[in-house]
């Protein structure tokens, strides 16, 4: 791999930013609001920013690069895209058990569902989200797809994945200043309590790591190489291997040679002074 040392800088900056976005979320929850529960009120609207950033933007983010991790080149690519694809249907559950929690919550409250920039936005990307797992388990999962296919798909299916990622994390920022301006009364959040100035922390959490995960997808150098490539790099080592164990045995048929040409030689003369 290209710049090694870049690479696993951006892996730890993209491991630090969104383990502590998801410590961020938990410690707003849990601190500043209600806590977490399953009982229709607060509590269990909560679910919904916790396993957001947990699954969608989280293990989304960990699904989008687990490609770019050299550690896993000599896996094989079958075994890796069926942890990808995992990964992306655990997130989607999450997904799913966010989703009802916050529609519980608001017809136990008697809010309207649905009528905010956030919910419109939000519950697209959902359904988008669920297309691009259904297509990309038809295209890359099951054998039968012709592999033109796939590799015609395959530009459209990282662009609408990336594009995907960076569109959910900023419904999560319009989420959470949402819910900052409807819950914060006094102070308010013009007034920038500590609550307020906590959460605006963890939206620049989310956006760096969004930022590093895209860069870290996006760039060629780290792409994972394709398995003819892999072969041949496997190939080439072994044959190096070979060539620095095995200087004796390369010299044996030139030994043979030259021993066979010196009994030509001999008889040769023999049959001279014949």
């Amino acid at each position: 791999m290209e710049n090694y040392r870049l690479f696993l800088s951006a892996f730890c900056a993209a491991a630090i930013t969104g383990s502590l976005s998801i410590i961020f979320v938990l410690i707003w929850v849990l601190h500043y609001r209600e806590g977490l529960a399953w009982d229709g009120g607060s509590a269990e609207f909560n679910w919904h920013p916790v396993l957001m950033v947990a699954g969608l933007i989280f293990l989304q983010g960990t699904a989008i690069i687990i490609f770019r991790l050299p550690w896993t080149w000599a896996c094989n690519k079958q075994v890796m895209k069926w942890i990808h694809a995992c990964l992306h249907l655990l997130a989607f559950t999450l997904t799913v058990i966010s989703t009802v929690a916050v529609f519980d919550f608001h017809n136990t409250a008697k809010i309207p569902n649905m009528y905010s920039l956030h919910s419109w936005l939000g519950i697209a990307a959902v359904i988008l989200y669920c297309l691009q797992i259904v297509v990309g388990v038809v295209l890359y999962l099951i054998p039968i797809t012709p592999v033109s296919w796939r590799a015609a798909f395959m530009p459209v299916h990282v662009f609408f994945g990336t594009l995907l990622f960076v569109g959910i994390i900023s419904v999560a920022l319009m989420g959470i200043t949402e819910k900052l301006i409807f819950a914060l009364k006094s102070p308010k959040y013009s007034q920038s309590p500590p609550e307020a100035l906590f959460v605006n922390v963890l939206g620049v959490l989310l956006v760096a790591f969004g930022a590093i995960v895209v860069y870290t997808v996006t760039r060629v150098s780290w792409k994972r190489p394709n398995d003819q490539v892999l072969h041949s790099l496997h190939t080439d080592e072994v044959g190096e291997d070979n060539g620095k164990v095995g200087p004796a045995l390369t010299q044996l048929p030139e030994t043979a040679d030259a021993e066979a040409s010196d009994v030509r030689k001999r008889s040769s003369k023999q049959d001279e002074n014949n």
